[in-house]
């Protein structure tokens, strides 16, 4: 149950990051590094960023982050299911 609820925060908290990227960007202040994005994605807040990609149409134009980005989601469901136990 815990687990849930710290995997459940940490694609919140993505989300965010990416509503708080976009609002910069719009205000032209400083951004948050993309590679800072893709290490919260690859950290399993993957399905976060997804969803803030396309809710707020923040960086759907790069190559890097519409193929990246689902590619860790994935990655993040694998490992979630091994580290889960399930896969065993």
């Amino acid at each position: 149950m815990n687990t849930t609820i710290v995997y459940l925060s940490w694609n919140v908290a993505a989300f965010c990051m990416m509503a708080f990227d976009k609002n910069r960007a719009r205000k032209r202040k400083m951004r948050i590094r993309e590679r800072t994005i893709f290490l919260w994605a690859l950290c399993f807040g993957a399905i976060g960023v997804l969803a803030g990609m396309y809710t707020f149409r923040h960086k759907t134009q790069h190559r890097a982050f519409v193929i990246g980005v689902p590619v860790l989601v994935i990655i993040n469901f694998v490992s979630v299911y091994f580290l889960a136990g399930i896969g065993q």
